[in-house]
């Protein structure tokens, strides 16, 4: 894959990196810092990991790397920040992210997400940054009605995560008509896999993603994983859904950077590598990737539960010239099995 640049004039560009101790804000931060760009990490470490920006830092071979503890819900901080430190540019990974808990306790999601969105869009407004890249989400579609999902799709979003995402994706275009603030969204399907060097991955707590929760029944961790519906229309009975993988993203984040700092319009761009993969073919592909069986349990499906969710990302490859590295799944989980094997406990070792 290639490593975009973004220059102004003869000099790399500065990002504040909101949430960039996270999962895929560190590996962003890493391919911003191996493009040569100065990144501010700003992290409340809720739910990131100040060695995940350490690591970052590491493998991406030195760089200007510097991590800020703070909220991004603290405009005047975050404002600060922007002038103190000559910011050009903004991504916006920061988030509360869990679907079920969205829907349990939505306030936590109106405040944290959108109302920490609109201290970063007025600080950015002051300090006169006018570019951000947003990272948003699939679950701004909700139940599809064609696959694979363009972005042109209806936007009916049936959690409250979803509808928060949805939410800011508008507020962005408020704040370009009003403030000049150019931005691209990028709505991930399934964030999956992990660096090549096996010191970067996915460490959440709890964990809901499937993959890391295979691995970690595979480590025996957990006793086994739970198969959620058996009786979909798909040719195995289980849900579908397009796998990303984190490294893909980051190239994605560059190269959406790179259109804004070249004059890009507002606008939204899906992230998926375009094919689906069912609960039970991950599951086979784990097994083989660790060489035994992992336990399965089947259960009832869980409500709201699409069987198809497959992305569209041709307005991304013809508009932002990016495209998927890893389409394989037995190559996402094999990234993954590397970082979990040997990072059983993630950061914590």
């Amino acid at each position: 894959m290639h490593s975009v640049f973004l220059l102004k004039g003869d000099f790399a560009l500065r990002v504040l990196a909101v949430g960039g101790a996270g999962y895929v804000g560190s590996h962003v931060v890493r391919s911003l810092a191996q493009a040569g760009h100065s990144v501010i990490v700003l992290d409340n470490l809720s739910t990131g990991h100040p060695e995940a920006v350490d690591v970052a830092r590491r493998v991406a071979g030195g760089g200007c790397v510097e991590l800020v503890v703070g909220d991004v819900g603290d405009g005047t901080r975050v404002r600060e920040l922007l002038v103190s430190k000559e910011i050009d540019a903004v991504m916006h990974f920061a988030a509360a992210s869990l679907v079920g808990e969205s829907m349990h306790n939505p306030s936590k999601y109106w405040r944290n997400n959108v109302g920490c969105a609109v201290e970063l869009l007025d600080a950015m407004a002051e300090a006169k940054v006018d570019k951000i890249v947003f990272s948003s989400s699939a679950a701004v579609y909700g139940e599809p009605t064609t696959t694979p999902i363009r972005e042109d799709h209806p936007k009916a979003p049936t959690s409250t995560y979803g509808m928060t995402k949805l939410a800011i994706e508008h507020m962005l275009i408020g704040y370009d008509q009003a403030y000049g603030i150019r931005s691209i969204s990028l709505r991930y399907f399934n964030a999956a896999g992990a660096h090549g060097s096996g010191e970067m991955g996915e460490a959440h707590d709890p964990e809901t993603h499937l993959i890391p929760i295979i691995l970690s029944a595979a480590l025996g961790i957990r006793e086994n994983i739970s198969v959620f519906g058996t009786d979909y229309p798909t040719p195995d009975g289980t849900c579908i859904r397009d796998y990303i993988h984190v490294d893909d993203l980051a190239e994605a984040h560059l190269s959406a950077m790179d259109a804004l700092s070249r004059g890009a319009a507002t606008t939204a761009y899906n992230l998926g590598n375009g094919s689906g993969f069912s609960v039970l073919e991950v599951l086979r592909e784990a097994e083989h990737a660790v060489g035994k069986r992992i336990p399965a349990v089947h259960g009832e499906r869980r409500a709201g539960d699409p069987a198809v969710l497959v992305a569209s990302s041709d307005k991304a490859v013809n508009e932002l010239g990016w495209a998927p590295h890893y389409t394989a799944i037995s190559d996402i989980i094999a990234s993954a099995w590397k970082w979990h094997s040997s990072h059983p406990h993630g950061y914590l070792r």
